[in-house]
């Protein structure tokens, strides 16, 4: 009975396991990205939140109208995708968000300044 009991912990365990092992696969927003630099690490430029945007999973950001965002890259738009961005926000009043880059719909923001042209075209991963 003891055998038993310890087989079932352990399947119990294993398949608690599983599903952080596999994770979970998401679709690619786009093969390539516009940057200034080869590793994407420059500002392009800063833009201005015109609505505000709920992320829809981890590789997105949350937006807030009005705030103020560092844009990295720019996703080459592909068949029927959104055209999307990526970039950081930027506000004392949002701290907690600082730092933290995501994607984002680039329709929901204006450019507020161009720092450097996005002219090198990089493979995403």
């Amino acid at each position: 009975m003891t055998q038993r009991v310890y087989l079932m912990v352990l399947l119990l365990c294993v398949r608690l396991m599983c599903p952080l092992a596999t994770g979970i696969f998401m679709d690619k927003l786009s093969s390539k990205k516009l940057c200034a630099d080869d590793d994407c690490v420059y500002t392009i430029s800063l833009a201005r939140a015109e609505e505000d945007y709920n992320a829809s999973d981890c590789r997105f950001i949350n937006i807030k109208k009005g705030q103020l965002i560092y844009v990295y890259s720019k996703l080459v738009k592909e068949k029927d995708s959104g055209e999307f961005w990526a970039g950081s926000v930027y506000a004392e009043q949002y701290e907690d968000h600082m730092g933290t880059v995501g994607y984002f719909p680039s329709s929901l923001v204006s450019e507020q300044h161009v720092y450097q042209e996005a002219n090198k075209t990089v493979p995403t991963t």
